[in-house]
């Protein structure tokens, strides 16, 4: 999600529609085996540990304010002097303690930052969450599609090994050629292999983003982003102030910087009133007592906590600096690896991949009729499997910088409007 705080009314307003977002009840994780996108983010919202532990900082926060503003309770106090039967004098009281110097509007203030910190700290785990949850799926996308172009590659190898067994019961090839096809069978086995694995994890990693133990469905289907243009920089750059993390990193600051309030109040004693009755068997007659107390701040004036929460709030200004920094990078090189990856993914769709498939299939009919070598269909075959590689590792590249980009800002659609 991507919202701001910096106007407090359609801040306010837009964490309202974050948490009733995290609210939304989760529907079925997969249906008829299939597991859609939406499905997988509703799951994760609703069963997702992480995010869940994050949920309960609100509730905390808001334990902590409503403690920060309850007066102190006053004290009963009983005193006897002179034990001894028929002098003693016995006196009873109530103290109250009043605090001064604006302690607990201080506190109030701390526990109020604490609150807005952990709004925001759900947004911002909400994003990561999402991103997460888009990079696993996309992941799981890309593996079944590399399962699909294994189980093709297959196909090509073994109809090769069919020509040129042909050719060689023929006595048009040699033997040899033979068991140079029969070699890349094999290894293209291996390779589905590897590509089965490869989707095994895939989907237990979606499965574990969701909040699931274990993967429930047998295949993946959703939206792609293949034809999301890559976000200008500029653009990018000027939201980075209303992102989560600076907007967290801000927040920061003005936390620390009640801190320091509140630790300043310290200096001023609290005022004790104590009122009360006193007794004496002695004398046979009651009196009132009342009484003042107050600390007198001749060592102790919170000058250590003073000089730490200050310090402390000179560290946020740093780490905001260093958050925005560290952001600006990121953006800066996730935006290039989006830009070459998109280039490269093009090429491929475009020249690179129907030029292999085309050199494959010349080389299979050439030496089908014995105008080519075997090695030449060998030398086909594994450009056009290496570029089928390539292309995936080009799209695994594109969506890894969009969801480095979307931990940033949320959703970059809703972002870039």
């Amino acid at each position: 999600m991507f919202c701001t705080l910096d106007r407090p009314g359609k801040g306010r307003g837009r964490i309202l529609l974050m948490l009733a977002w995290l609210a939304v009840p989760s529907l079925a994780l997969a249906e008829g085996g299939v597991l859609t996108l939406d499905n997988a983010l509703r799951a994760a919202r609703d069963n997702n540990p992480e995010l869940a532990a994050v949920r309960w900082d609100i509730d905390i926060a808001e334990g902590e304010r409503r403690q920060a503003g309850v007066l102190p309770n006053p004290e009963l106090g009983w005193e006897v002097e002179d034990t001894r039967s028929g002098k003693q004098t016995t006196t009873v009281s109530v103290s109250q303690m009043f605090e001064l110097g604006g302690k607990r509007g201080a506190r109030l203030g701390v526990a109020g930052r604490d609150a807005d910190i952990a709004a925001l700290e759900l947004e911002r785990q909400g994003n990561v969450l999402r991103a997460d949850v888009i990079a696993a799926f996309q992941a799981a996308v890309q593996a079944q599609e590399g399962l699909q172009l294994a189980e093709q590659s297959l196909q090509l190898s073994e109809r090769g090994l069919q020509v040129v067994q042909g050719r060689v019961k023929a006595g048009s090839a040699s033997p040899v050629e033979a068991t140079r096809a029969q070699v890349q069978v094999s290894e293209v086995r291996l390779e589905r292999g590897r590509a089965e694995q490869a989707l095994t994890v895939a989907y237990q990693q979606l499965a574990a983003v969701t909040g699931a133990p274990m993967a429930r469905f047998s295949r993946v289907e959703g939206r792609s982003d293949d034809d999301a243009a890559v976000p200008s920089r500029t653009a990018l750059l000027e939201r980075l102030e209303q992102t989560a993390d600076m907007r967290l990193a801000r927040l920061q600051i003005d936390q620390r910087e009640a801190a320091l309030a509140l630790a300043r109040t310290q200096r001023i004693p609290d005022l004790t009133v104590s009122v009360g009755s006193q007794y004496s068997e002695t004398d046979r007659e009651r009196v009132n007592v009342v009484g003042l107390s107050m600390p007198i701040p001749l060592f102790d004036r919170n000058q250590g906590n003073i000089l730490a929460a200050a310090r402390r709030a000179d560290q946020a200004r740093d780490q905001r600096n260093g958050a925005e920094l560290r952001l600006r990078s990121e953006v800066i090189q996730a935006l290039a690896q989006w830009g070459t990856a998109n280039q490269e993914v093009r090429a491929f769709e475009s020249a690179i991949l129907p030029s292999a498939q085309q050199a494959q299939d010349t080389a299979t009919r050439g030496f089908e009729r014995g105008k080519f070598a075997f090695l030449d269909v060998l030398d086909a075959q594994r450009t056009l499997v290496a570029a089928r590689l390539q292309y995936l590792q080009s799209q695994a590249q594109r969506n890894e910088a969009r969801m480095r980009l979307e931990r940033i800002f949320g959703d970059l659609d809703l972002a870039s409007r």
